[in-house]
Formats: C-alpha cells, sequence, structure tokens
C-alpha cells in the first residue's frame, strides 16, 4: 500500500498527536511531515497531503473534504495560545496585524471584531500597529508583556456560550476505513501518553505546559465544537 501522506501542525499543542504517529505502530503506513498551519492547509488544498490537521477557515477552500477523526485541537474557554495583543484597550484599536502562520486565528479576530467587539480597524502589514494576532507557540510566556491580551477563544465563549475548534483531521479524498481506524488509535495513544510528552518539553519561564495539554487544550470534537465550527463558517462567510 502506498503511504499515506500527512500533514501536522508543528506546534506544541499537537505534540500528543505526533507521539501517538509517531509510537503507536502506524509510523510505517505514513508519510508525516510537520508544518505551520497555514502550510498545512495548502498542502492539503492543493492535494500534496492525503490528511491534514487542518486549520478550520480553510475547510471552505477543500471541495468534499471529511473530517476523519474525533480528535481536534479545541478549546473549552481560554486556550493560552491564540491571542490579539495590545497596549491599549480593544475599544481604542485602529490598527491591527494579522498573524502569518495563521487563517483561522485572524478570521476569529475579524468575527469578534465585527460581532462581539463591534469595532472595525484597519488591518495592516506594517508595524507598528496598536494590535497584533498572534498564535502558537510564540505567545508563550507573552502574556505578562502587554496590558492587554484578549485570548480569542474565551472570548468566542464569551461571546456565544461555545466552544471553540481551530483544526481538525481531515482528507480531501476517501480514506481507507481501515487505516481511519488504525489513525485514531494512534491519535488516542497520543493523547493518553500526554504526561510523557510533557516530560520532554524543554521548560519555558512563565508558561505552564501540563496546564497547557492537559487543561487548556480541548482535543475531542464533540456535537458543541461541530456546532462551533458551523457557526463560525456562517459568520467568516458575513465577513
Amino acid at each position: 500500500m502506498n503511504k499515506i501522506k500527512i500533514s501536522a501542525v508543528s506546534y506544541t499543542n499537537t505534540k500528543p498527536f505526533v507521539y501517538g504517529l509517531m509510537h503507536s505502530g502506524i509510523l510505517d503506513q505514513i508519510d508525516l511531515s510537520l508544518d505551520i498551519p497555514s502550510d498545512c492547509a495548502y498542502k492539503l488544498i492543493n492535494n500534496q497531503v492525503d490528511i491534514g490537521l487542518v486549520p478550520v477557515a480553510a475547510l471552505l477552500e477543500i471541495p468534499d473534504y471529511k473530517i476523519i477523526s474525533n480528535y481536534c485541537i479545541g478549546a473549552s474557554g481560554a486556550v493560552d495560545s491564540v491571542f490579539i495583543f495590545s497596549n491599549k484597550p480593544i475599544e481604542e484599536v485602529r490598527t491591527i496585524t494579522l498573524d502569518v502562520q495563521s487563517r483561522t486565528s485572524n478570521n476569529l479576530a475579524k468575527v469578534l471584531l465585527k460581532n462581539y467587539w463591534k469595532v472595525t480597524p484597519d488591518f495592516v502589514v506594517e508595524e507598528p500597529a496598536d494590535a497584533f494576532v498572534q498564535i502558537g507557540d510564540r505567545t508563550f510566556g507573552k502574556k505578562e508583556q502587554y496590558a492587554y491580551r484578549y485570548d480569542l477563544a474565551e472570548e468566542w465563549q464569551k461571546f456565544n456560550g461555545l466552544p471553540f475548534v481551530f483544526a481538525v483531521w481531515a482528507a480531501n479524498k476517501e480514506i481507507p476505513e481501515t487505516f481511519v481506524l488504525d489513525f485514531n488509535e494512534a491519535l488516542k495513544y497520543g493523547l493518553e501518553h500526554r504526561n510523557d510528552v510533557i516530560k520532554g518539553i524543554t521548560r519555558k519561564e512563565n508558561f505552564d505546559f501540563e496546564d497547557y495539554l492537559i487543561n487548556k487544550i480541548d482535543y475531542i470534537l464533540d456535537e458543541k465544537k461541530l456546532e462551533a465550527l458551523k457557526t463560525f463558517h456562517e459568520l467568516i462567510k458575513k465577513l
């Protein structure tokens, strides 16, 4: 059988999934690459991989995508790695830069700015701007550096009471059911060994990796998150 090409996100929040893929016996069936979220989406959209941990905003660009797992990168409240950082309150922000590594979080910021905070800043490339979106490991330990930091998963929940899902495991073609079963068992194995993953992470000042991977990231793609995904897509289309 040809190996299944898989793109996973290279951030810390994906390490349990990667651990499962590397240690559960599925590795000889796959060709795994680790990418930033925007590249993961690009590869699946352009058929360079068969399965990707895809930022959910990118699903709108993939015809007939199939979510193949009940696991995801999500949050039920604060996620602690997706922020708008600013030194002024959001109501006073007139310019904001987006994160080049993201499309889902950029769209989430736009949705919240329009529908929740009801402000209309200009999105600019030049820095410095009044505020900026930043995601992933680059945010670790940064919260104390800014007077205002808005955790976008937490703000989303304040907005509509729903959890948020940042990325799902999706395919752009039919994947053999036997592989899908093995794949999900590998992801489960990784989640069950999060404590082993945490032991292998280099400590960082002002950031609790155990709290992040055990409590902040919600890896289960349940009905509420699917409802959130549908709601988010509807709001993106109205931007």
